[in-house]
């Protein structure tokens, strides 16, 4: 055994005990920061809970028939576009590749 063997030896107890301090400190950072996301979280339901939200009130219809007005949209097919294999043939013909 050489003498840097030894001294590897001797040191490995010492890096051994700060592994574990790193450890442990890691894991206090972790504890608080989950302490903090559920005190936070507790500060948010509270407040929540002290004023509620508003009920949401349902839209009026727009259009045409609501208001007397057109839109200018067409309804049905013809809103949607043309269909996925129309659009696809006058890709092929017109020389792109899909």
């Amino acid at each position: 055994m050489t003498q840097h063997d030894r001294d590897d030896a001797a040191e490995r107890p010492r890096k051994a005990g700060q592994t574990m301090d790193a450890n442990a400190e890691r894991e206090a950072a972790a504890k608080a920061v989950r302490d903090n996301m559920a005190r936070l979280k507790a500060l948010r339901l509270a407040k929540e809970a002290a004023s509620p939200t508003p009920a949401v009130k349902p839209r009026a219809k727009t259009g045409s028939k609501a208001t007397g007005k057109t839109t200018g949209k067409t309804s049905g097919k013809a809103e949607k576009g043309q269909d996925l294999s129309a659009w696809l043939a006058s890709q092929r013909s017109g020389g792109y590749r899909t």
